[in-house]
């Protein structure tokens, strides 16, 4: 994730501050300094750092702090509570208007950010939710972005409204309303086009649009990996043509990632959704709590909890852990469970939201993703009986599977080996997964893993 860097530094200083059973005010600010040059590393706005800074430390060194029992736990807690209210305590939803009336919804932003893709993404989501969107395309001036649209809104399953590139955006956005009128859909969402910078021309367009169409959202996408750019641009379309949110994309990537701290600071504007990948489900609400939970190493349980809802099978689930339970699951079992765990993004992606888990927890840690699809192989080589009753593996069956899946002999042991050990854990620990003693309603992460 874009703060793994960040909060790697973080922890590493509440690590220290957790050591002391006493803190002095010498002790806070020093933490704080450090704090400050992580924040700056991370590309935060130089004055937004300056001001949370300000506010914890008046908040740190406050004689109900200093004089409590675990004052480095209330230090950290000082900076949690911060840091949600410096990315807007409170998660935004875009706004529809009321009853059956269109809502217009502006999507702009400079060009690379991923703003076609992510109108995309964004479609989706309103589709998933009962909406009838209309995707319109008004960048006439990238060739492939029109393409590129109707590729995505196919894949999406919401048409794509588009003129061709001979018309103003301004004429086309009138007539996709129309349009959507006239085929009962209640939410437009105008792909304008993006420059290379902020200039003359594109604001026009869009101002154009505004004082001709009644937008009700303008939504600015924005790239995390430009790092302070993202925020200075965020300030200049806010300040030249008015947004109502922003969209930050690429936050999956390895960057500094200081423009998901700084933008609502900066522009008053919250943070509606991040982008974390390529797929076009890859588009996460965003919870500033969640998000300060993650940079601080104490995981996003209730986001990983989302993905499993989303991702995973549920009466599958259901199926699977009665078999856990019964000691009766067999390879079959095994592949869904890697196959449940890989739409969710994988091992890594899990192991980030656990708590104590991210940062620098996971750096000397190998996790080889492309293992899985080693063990898939393997799986795959094996007829319908053995992946169904792998106690008939026997050595000539396993040089023949080791054969099919182009690996070692010894490699198929291992997997027989860690299935069988995994049996048994299993069973013995039925309990504890929602069984008889268990606790019922437990989030669990996909067997076998």
């Amino acid at each position: 994730m874009a703060f793994d860097s960040l909060s790697e530094k973080l922890q590493n200083v509440f690590k220290n501050l957790r050591g002391k059973g006493r803190l002095s005010e010498a002790d806070v600010t020093t933490a704080l300094k450090e704090v400050k040059m992580a924040l700056l590393e991370a590309d935060v706005n130089f004055k937004v750092v300056k001001n949370f800074i300000k506010t914890v430390q008046e908040r740190a060194v406050g004689q109900d702090v200093m004089s409590s029992l675990t004052p480095g736990q209330m230090v950290i807690k000082i900076v949690n509570e911060e840091m949600v209210n410096l990315m807007g305590s409170e998660t935004t939803e875009i706004a529809f208007k009321a009853g059956n009336d269109i809502t217009v919804i502006l999507m702009c932003g400079l060009q690379g950010a991923g703003k076609t893709t992510t109108t995309a993404k964004l479609a989706g989501k309103f589709k998933s939710k009962g909406k009838k969107p209309l995707l319109v395309a008004c960048d006439i001036y990238r060739p492939a972005a029109i393409e590129q649209l109707k590729i995505n809104g196919d894949k999406q399953g919401v048409p794509v409204f588009s003129m061709g590139d001979k018309h103003k955006p301004v004429n086309i956005a009138k007539a996709a309303i129309e349009h959507a009128v006239k085929n009962n859909h209640n939410v437009v969402i105008l792909d304008t086009a993006g420059r290379l910078h902020i200039d003359e021309d594109m604001m026009n367009e869009l101002i154009e649009i505004k004082e001709n169409i009644e937008v009700f959202q303008t939504i600015l996408v924005v790239d995390a990996m430009t790092g302070q750019d993202a925020v200075n641009v965020s300030e200049m379309f806010n300040n030249k043509i008015g947004i109502d949110g922003v969209i930050i994309t690429k936050l999956d990537g390895d960057t500094r990632g200081g423009a998901a701290l700084s933008i609502r600071a900066v522009t008053g504007k919250p943070i509606l959704y991040a982008g974390m990948g390529e797929k076009l489900t890859d588009l996460e609400q965003f919870y500033p709590d969640r998000m300060a939970s993650r940079i601080l190493g104490m995981g996003d349980i209730l986001t990983l909890i989302d993905k499993a809802q989303a991702e995973i099978d549920e009466d599958k689930a259901k199926e699977l852990e009665k078999k856990f339970k019964k000691s009766e699951f067999d390879f079959n079992d095994f592949l869904d469970s890697m196959q449940q765990i890989r739409k969710m993004g994988g091992i890594g992606d899990i192991l980030k939201m656990m708590p104590g888990m991210g940062g620098g927890q996971l750096k000397d840690v190998d996790i080889d993703e492309n293992a899985l699809s080693g063990v898939e192989a393997i799986i795959f080589s094996m007829t319908k009986a053995e992946r169904g009753n792998p106690d008939i593996l026997n050595t000539s069956r396993k040089k023949r599977i080791a054969q099919g899946a182009g690996v070692d002999i010894s490699e198929v042991n291992k997997l027989v080996k860690q299935f069988e050990q995994m049996k048994k854990s299993m069973k013995q620990f039925s309990g504890l997964m929602g069984g008889k003693g268990g606790k019922k309603g437990r989030f669990k992460l996909p067997f076998g893993f």
